[in-house]
């Protein structure tokens, strides 16, 4: 006679490829109803998992079916995303779950290209995504994801987010003409970014991806202290030169409380568009000595690829322009596990517990 217990003794020996934890200790195995020898398992996973779904069943099936007196199986695989705790006295944003910033020590490391692509991954997944551009100086994301026209407002009040492939989108580069300089002083910048971010109707969304401007300056210190950031993403080339720089971004937001949910290193490897020759020619394992040096997970290395650059030119990125090749699978792979390293996150519930007010009777 199969139990339920027989269930769950089983699948706390299956690893999830995706999270390294077995589904019982990650809490993601919701229902198991035994009926004979017919077994029904409900899964919710806590990350985007589109592409990964179909195999994940598979492998759940497979394996309770290796226990003696096991008839037909049913594996329900579902995908919940929830809020997860942000520094401490700063409330979420609505319509908002989840803040990713993504930031880079200095400039030219491709950590805008890096952004879009992670977004587009992420809805690939199935998640609901936004991108917040928060270069003021230097927007690029109406460029890269293809985007023209100005943003309306219905309600006089709130600015309609910008829609491409499928993410929901905002930059200031949506408000000012292409040629015209942001002469502004930090102060302008920091409520821009404030306005930007708490006067756009973000609609429902599982991840909002923020591409900072590349630094630790103004900005980097109003999304600290101001905005609800559940992490934040460090990108980096394996350069000496790139790898000091990217240091004192980690450091930064180590120092404000922010968690540091990986580090990206682009162009880790030269890919020659003619022989399909690969070269280091930045220096190799610079983002992975980094990792070590301060206990945070390299979370993957893309090569440095002429179509990484024409696809985020002509707005189409990537993992959009081509979603089946290798470095799509790549910013896919990443993605993931960004999304896991943030399900790992405690969760915020302060949506859940009722407002409290003291009045004199």
């Amino acid at each position: 006679m199969i139990t339920e217990q027989d269930i769950q003794t089983a699948l706390r020996h299956l690893v999830d490829p995706n999270t390294q934890t077995d589904y019982v200790s990650s809490k993601s195995v919701k229902q198991i109803k035994v009926d004979g020898n017919q077994v029904k398992v409900e899964i919710v996973l806590g990350y985007p998992a589109k592409t990964q779904v179909a195999p994940l069943r598979e492998a759940i099936i497979a394996h309770l079916q290796q226990i003696p007196g096991v008839g037909q199986v049913e594996v329900v695989v579902g995908i919940k995303i929830v809020s997860h705790a942000v520094q401490r006295g700063v409330k979420l944003i609505p319509g908002v779950k989840n803040i990713i910033a993504v930031a880079s020590g200095k400039g030219g490391v491709g950590k805008s290209t890096t952004a879009v692509n992670l977004a587009l991954a992420l809805a690939a997944e199935g998640a609901s995504v936004g991108v917040l551009d928060a270069d003021i100086y230097g927007p690029s994301q109406p460029m890269m994801l293809g985007i023209s026209g100005r943003p309306e407002s219905k309600d006089g009040k709130k600015l309609e987010p910008m829609m491409g492939h499928g993410i929901q989108a905002m930059s200031i580069g949506f408000l000012i003409d292409t040629e015209t300089p942001m002469v502004w002083r930090g102060p302008m910048v920091t409520q821009a970014l404030e306005q930007l971010l708490n006067e756009t109707k973000w609609q429902d969304i599982d991840y909002l991806v923020v591409d900072l401007p590349p630094g630790t300056g103004d900005i980097q210190l109003t999304l600290a202290q101001r905005v609800p950031v559940t992490g934040a993403v460090i990108v980096t080339t394996p350069q000496d030169i790139a790898l000091i720089d990217a240091r004192k971004g980690l450091k930064m937001f180590e120092k404000v409380g922010i968690p540091i949910l990986g580090i990206v290193e682009n162009m880790s490897l030269h890919i020659c568009s003619k022989c399909g020759h690969e070269e280091p020619i930045f220096g190799a394992g610079g983002g992975l000595r980094m990792g070590e040096d301060y206990k945070v997970e390299l979370l993957g290395s893309l090569p440095l690829d002429i179509n990484i650059r024409l696809q985020g030119d002509a707005g189409k990125p990537t993992v959009a322009a081509d979603p089946q090749g290798r470095v799509a699978d790549i910013y896919r792979q990443i993605a993931r596990r960004l999304a896991v390293k943030i399900a790992d996150i405690q969760q915020d519930h302060s949506a859940v517990f009722p407002k409290i007010v003291v009045q004199n009777t």
